[in-house]
């Protein structure tokens, strides 16, 4: 198994760009099954996310070409000749639960093994099951998969008891082909549920209201091919904003929207990270006071983002003073700190959704693997930050988020390696 080595506390410097957003692209590779052409992707990050949801895509007959090099995807939906997601293929990774759309509303029938990811706490499907009923979808179930039919679907509305980014994004994608107007009510507000709304109404869905609570989707017969580029990624450049915080850096982050950070970066401001923000890019300035401790409460869009809660946590151990993590998303997601302590931080985990951080302390390099993709990067930071090496294991993880995550980190002066 892979492994990342670390020495700690080498100076960094210089600037580093922004990818394509993750979250982005798998939903756009599930919504290219809507469409009648072929669909170009432009901008997608070469990670391991991506590269599992296209086998998906090919498993079901679509066909794929993917320039790893010129971060390009070509998706010709027209030759899928299958309904059935394997349970393999579906456990490894989560949003496989949003073809199950696509494949109902233009054939009628789905059938997939039961949804993987990470192993952030319980993530039950039944929100899923209970909107593709709204569909009109019959569903039986056995231990290893779902069958859904629907050889009517029909639109419907539906709100949400709690606000779901990948299923307003999976209900507004089925919609788009189901004749009649479906309204979605306490939607997520994300900026990637407003580009895939854009990308759809491109190809003539007609959807309105993404990036409010109320979203609206009229059905059309048909949806033409197009070509895209994928955003960029907000809780990459997110990352690379707090690790220049971390180790009092002075490094740019390149093309990125810093209007989709504002929540960070007010966070940062009241701690005393120094910053500048241009139209593209945010840059952090070396500083030598002591960071002020802050509470954090992850919330949805625009609120603090829970992707970038453990990052954001292990700045919060060199802030002075106490501070309360408060994560509101995800069960199990905190579990990360036990971690961090083994590092020299001082946190309690009060619950599985606080813990409390005393700082600043020094941290120290250890051996450690990665429980998930946002914990692995965290210890990434903590890493660069502590004295001494740091080895990091089941690095896969991390690789499912960041694209060459070492070589970049390298491009600032960090002393990374693979292995």
């Amino acid at each position: 198994m892979a492994q990342f080595r670390i020495q700690g506390q080498q100076p960094l410097q210089g600037e580093i760009a922004v990818t394509g957003a993750k979250n982005a692209a798998l939903k756009f590779i599930a919504a290219s099954l809507m469409c009648d052409a072929p669909v170009t992707l432009t901008n997608v990050p070469n990670i391991e996310d991506v590269r599992r949801m296209l086998h998906l895509v090919q498993s079901l007959g679509a066909g794929v070409q993917h320039n790893v090099e010129a971060h390009t995807v070509v998706i010709d939906p027209t030759t899928v000749n299958t309904q059935t997601i394997s349970a393999e293929l579906a456990k490894t990774i989560r949003p496989s639960i949003m073809f199950v759309g696509p494949l109902i509303a233009r054939y009628g029938t789905a059938r997939i093994g039961y949804p993987g990811g990470c192993v952030i706490g319980r993530r039950p499907i039944d929100l899923y099951l209970k909107g593709y009923e709204r569909f009109g979808a019959q569903i039986t179930s056995s231990d290893e998969s779902f069958v859904f039919t629907a050889p009517t679907p029909r639109a419907m509305e539906f709100m949400f008891p709690l606000i779901s980014v990948v299923a307003t994004e999976t209900f507004m994608i089925t919609a788009t082909r189901i004749p009649g107007t479906t309204v979605l009510k306490n939607c997520a507000m994300e900026p990637e549920v407003v580009a895939l709304a854009e990308f759809l109404n491109s190809c003539g869905a007609r959807i309105t209201g993404a990036g409010t609570p109320t979203i609206s989707i009229e059905g059309v017969t048909a949806l033409s091919g197009g070509t895209v580029a994928m955003i960029p990624d907000r809780l990459e450049a997110g990352t690379f904003v707090i690790l220049g915080a971390l180790t009092r850096s002075n490094i740019r982050v390149t093309k990125c929207i810093p209007e989709h950070l504002e929540n960070i970066l007010d966070h940062l401001r009241e701690m005393g990270v120094p910053f500048t923000v241009g139209p593209d890019w945010i840059e952090t300035q070396p500083y030598s006071h002591t960071l002020k401790a802050i509470n954090i409460k992850t919330h949805e869009y625009p609120g603090f983002v829970t992707d970038l809660q453990a990052p954001f946590t292990v700045l919060l151990t060199q802030a002075a003073g106490t501070s309360l993590v408060h994560e509101t998303i995800f069960e199990g997601r905190m579990f990360y700190t036990d971690l961090l302590n083994r590092m020299g931080a001082n946190i309690i985990l009060c619950d599985p959704h606080r813990a409390i951080v005393e700082g600043p302390t020094a941290l120290s390099g250890r051996k450690l693997d990665s429980p998930d993709i946002r914990a692995g990067i965290a210890m990434v930071l903590a890493g660069l930050a502590a004295r001494g090496e740091t080895i990091i294991g089941n690095i896969e993880q991390v690789d499912r988020g960041y694209e060459s995550i070492d070589a970049r980190l390298r491009s600032l002066g960090a002393a990374i390696i693979r292995e």
